[in-house]
């Protein structure tokens, strides 16, 4: 993913307390999980996902 995919998705995420994982972009989010970045609520029906420290360092929020 470039920086620019990452950081739009990042944002998405950042705006909501739980965001769900979009419908067909499970890859993408899993290759976030993997960087550190988020991490992914596999326990529900519908994965949820969000932002960790290192996700909101990315975005420049502490």
């Amino acid at each position: 993913m470039e920086r620019s995919e990452i950081v739009s998705l990042l944002e998405v995420i950042n705006q909501q307390v739980s965001s769900s994982v979009l419908g067909g972009m499970e890859e993408e989010y899993e290759e976030l999980e993997s960087m550190g970045l988020i991490t992914i609520n596999r326990e529900s029906v519908q994965w949820s996902s969000a932002m960790t420290p290192a996700g909101n360092a990315y975005l420049g929020h502490d």
